[in-house]
């Protein structure tokens, strides 16, 4: 009798071990797939962010832009804002076609030296899309996410300067936070 329980806590053992062995093979195969999946597709994933951390550096000066006899895209952006990362590549899209034609301007919002400019052109949502003529009037402004033709009709009718000044504001766009990191404040000694 003794023998038999010895043989079942032999093979319930080596049943564990075989378990064990099993389940790390499987979370190392898990993880390895994960690891893989991130590698092949960052490009996908981060896509987005890479473009609006681009934008400062692909944009025109807009002293420049507002000077240099052609229409402007200006747009106010933030790398938080989330409708700002999901519009980036139609943005891009757009600075890819029309480059050669009109100014690309993108002035992050929490860039104090843009401070001037988001005060004159009354931004308080994020992502905005003002759109200027070549003499520098303002012909459109477009506030949160938009409709892809919507914008594009807009930057083929810069040429047209006939057409009224249009404001459209859309309900996913984000807030501009308050941006305290110029403060002075007294410290508290409690």
């Amino acid at each position: 009798m003794f023998l038999v329980s010895k043989s079942l806590i032999v093979r319930s053992e080596s049943r564990e071990q075989v378990l064990k062995t099993n389940l790390k093979t499987i979370l190392i195969l898990i993880i390895s797939i994960v690891m893989i999946s991130l590698f092949l597709f960052s490009n996908f994933f981060f896509k987005s962010t890479y473009l609006l951390k681009s934008f400062g550096e692909l944009s025109v000066d807009p002293k420049i832009a507002f000077t240099n006899n052609k229409p402007t895209f200006l747009e106010f952006y933030a790398e938080w804002c989330e409708v700002c990362k999901e519009i980036a590549p139609q943005i891009s899209a757009f600075k890819d076609e029309y480059e050669k034609d009109i100014n690309f301007v993108f002035l992050n919002v929490d860039n104090q030296k843009w401070a001037n400019y988001i005060q004159k052109f009354s931004v308080n949502g994020i992502p905005q899309v003002n759109l200027f003529d070549k003499k520098g009037n303002l012909m459109s402004t477009f506030v949160g996410k938009q409709d892809e033709k919507i914008i594009k009709e807009s930057i083929n009718n810069l040429e047209k300067e006939e057409k009224p000044f249009e404001k459209i504001i859309h309900t996913e766009f984000s807030t501009i936070k308050e941006n305290k990191n110029n403060e002075i404040s007294p410290r508290s000694h409690g």
